[in-house]
């Protein structure tokens, strides 16, 4: 089953990732799926438990049209229905759930760094200045971001992107 919901992670992304597709590319019943992950959100994790998250890795100069498709690219995924609310779930679950926390924790914790090495590189290349720190480089740009897709449902256009981009520093162009 969790090579089945990998495969559809890779192919088809998060949203893919449901009890019944799941039970459908492995040729078993979607009881069986729903026996060993009763929530949906367990069972994205445990399918990207070991997947790295390619979001933010290996930095591009410049960097912030690199950075600019990173967000992109999280904002497009996070907008199907079944993604946003999943990722919603996946947060209300760490809040009593300490496995979900820790799971959580870890996600956060990979972009954090990604992110933050990133600006670092686009600091060191003079393409930026801040004082931004690494939790608050995420929020400013990881965090409108969520709350658009998944609180709003709405659609992130570049333009909010690009304002993100500039709220979080200098660019030199």
């Amino acid at each position: 089953m969790l090579v089945a919901a990998r495969e559809l992670l890779a192919s088809e992304g998060p949203g893919a990732v449901t009890h019944q597709r799941v039970s459908q590319e492995a040729g078993v019943g979607r009881a069986t799926v729903y026996r060993h992950w009763p929530r949906s959100e367990q069972l994205l994790l445990d399918v990207m438990e070991g997947a790295d998250l390619p979001l933010f890795k290996d930095p591009e100069t410049p960097v912030r049209p690199w950075l600019h498709r990173q967000l992109r690219q999280l904002a497009d995924e996070l907008m199907p229905p079944e993604v946003a609310g999943l990722s919603l779930a996946m947060m209300q679950s760490a809040l009593w759930d300490a496995e979900m926390a820790r799971r959580r924790d870890e996600s956060t914790r990979t972009i954090k760094e990604r992110i933050h090495a990133a600006v670092r590189s686009a600091v060191a290349g003079q393409e930026l200045e801040t004082d931004a720190g690494p939790a608050d480089l995420v929020s400013m740009l990881v965090g409108p971001i969520v709350y658009r897709t998944a609180m709003q449902r709405d659609v992130v256009p570049d333009g909010l992107i690009d304002r993100l981009l500039d709220g979080i520093g200098t660019w030199h162009r």
